[in-house]
C-alpha cells in the first residue's frame, strides 16, 4: 500500500484543527486522508518541525457541536 505523501501546508493546517478541537474523522475526511496520518502528525512522526498554520482555509467545515 502506497503512503500518501502530505505537504507542509496541510500539516500545519491539520496541527491547528487538531489544536482547535476537530475530531480525526473531519479532518480526515476533508483531506481525504486515513485517519492514521493525522494520528502520525500529532505524535510527531509525521512533520514533527512543521508549527500549526495560523488559520484554516475558508472552505474548511464548521466545528461539529
Amino acid at each position: 500500500m502506497k503512503r500518501k505523501n502530505l505537504d507542509e501546508h496541510v500539516v500545519a493546517i491539520i496541527k491547528l484543527a487538531r489544536r482547535l478541537g476537530y475530531p480525526y474523522d473531519v479532518i480526515a475526511a476533508f483531506f481525504v486522508i486515513n485517519q492514521g496520518r493525522i494520528a502520525d502528525i500529532m505524535m510527531g512522526r509525521i512533520g514533527p518541525e512543521i508549527p500549526p498554520a495560523k488559520r484554516l482555509p475558508p472552505d474548511f467545515p464548521p466545528l461539529p457541536a
